[in-house]
């Protein structure tokens, strides 16, 4: 085992330095309480304008809200309106062709007295004007 010489060269840390003493502050005048006070209402006028920029951003987004919703309204009228009358059109384009269909006219004929004419006794106009 080796001895351990504990006088041997070694390191040395470099002394501290001596704590210096604070200073004290320099002493300054009270500020007088009316600079504390309109520092005071600074700090509430900026606290209020923020405040009256958010109620005004948050009427923005209900207004923005309350058109959407009446746009939205509007167009679920329109699209009830336009069924109803596309409805309306289905039934009338239904009730014109029954009126319009040849075997009722034929009835409505024959309860008048009229007769279908026969093909061989059907005979033919030309009108084209012969140069």
């Amino acid at each position: 085992m080796a001895a351990v010489d504990w006088f041997a060269h070694a390191e040395v840390a470099e002394p501290t330095p001596a704590p210096q003493r604070r200073r004290r502050p320099v002493e300054r005048p009270a500020q007088p309480v009316r600079s504390r006070r309109r520092h005071a209402r600074r700090r509430v006028r900026a606290h209020i304008l923020w405040m009256s920029l958010f109620a005004t951003l948050l009427a923005g987004v209900v207004a923005v809200n309350v058109a959407v919703l009446r746009a939205h309204v509007a167009v679920t009228r329109l699209d009830q309106q336009r069924a109803q009358l596309q409805a309306q059109n289905q039934a009338l384009a239904s009730e014109l062709s029954a009126t319009s269909s040849a075997p009722r006219i034929e009835v409505a004929a024959r309860r008048l007295g009229l007769v279908q004419a026969s093909a061989a006794d059907t005979g033919y106009l030309d009108l084209t004007p012969h140069g």
